[in-house]
């Protein structure tokens, strides 16, 4: 289903003359049909050091650990990404393959409903901020093929040398850890709250906190989860498969 302008019911702010207005996109699932994150780590395994396979035993003892509640969600992320890139690989080692895993991406692992609404919301004059659990370091590739205005990700040490730690930079961007980002992008904008409309999609429950700070939430082919709630709270729903 397309989304234009005006189907989507009554807004909790209203349209005004000089209004910032502003499109959230999340990234995995949401755009794309299924998550990047363990996809880009085997791209760059098998591109680079396939070798490192040898390591994918010790993956599950990482799961295991989350399971456990020994370990958060964006220690899991290093200790794969330890596993499967190293210690500190070069990011300009990485690049070239990082371009071709966006390209990859974009080819085969996007949905097109959404390709088009980000245009549409391009062609209102919204500024498109995507909002990802995933890598800057990867998704910043995905967000310039298809013209974001900002990104907002996970965010890797690197080094004066140049090296891709793994080391996350504040917090796993999820959740609502995406909140403070959100308003961190705004300050440095200097977009005020309460001059802006705010749209945000998403597939998963876990980005309720990015929903509910929008004044338009839009559900994407959403998760069971999020269906139920999108539906209690009249928020619109769209299926972009």
């Amino acid at each position: 289903m397309h989304l234009s302008a005006g189907c989507y019911g009554r807004r909790e702010r209203q349209y005004r003359d000089g209004m910032q207005t502003i499109s959230l996109y999340d990234m995995d699932r949401t755009i794309t049909v299924r998550g990047t994150y363990t996809p880009f780590l085997f791209h760059m395994v098998f591109a680079l050091a396939p070798w490192r396979l040898v390591f994918l035993p010790l993956l599950p003892f990482g799961f295991a650990a989350y399971g456990l509640k020994l370990i958060s969600r964006g220690q899991l992320k290093t200790f794969n990404q330890q596993m499967l890139l190293g210690n500190a690989p070069q990011l300009s080692l990485l690049q070239p393959h990082i371009e071709r895993f966006a390209d990859k991406v974009l080819r085969s692992n996007r949905h097109k409903k959404a390709i088009e609404q980000i245009e549409a919301d391009r062609a209102e004059g919204r500024k498109l901020v995507l909002v990802t659990a995933s890598y800057e370091l990867y998704a910043e590739a995905i967000a310039r093929r298809l013209g974001f205005d900002h990104l907002i990700g996970t965010q890797l040490e690197i080094d004066g040398l140049g090296r891709v730690l793994p080391v996350i930079l504040g917090e796993n961007c999820y959740d609502d850890a995406k909140i403070g980002r959100i308003e961190s992008l705004f300050k440095r904008q200097g977009w005020q709250r309460a001059d802006a409309h705010v749209r945000a999609y998403s597939d998963h429950v876990s980005d309720k906190a990015m929903l509910e700070w929008a004044d338009e939430a839009i559900a994407t082919t959403p998760t069971p989860k999020l269906r139920r709630l999108a539906e209690q709270r009249g928020w619109k729903i769209v299926d972009w498969r």
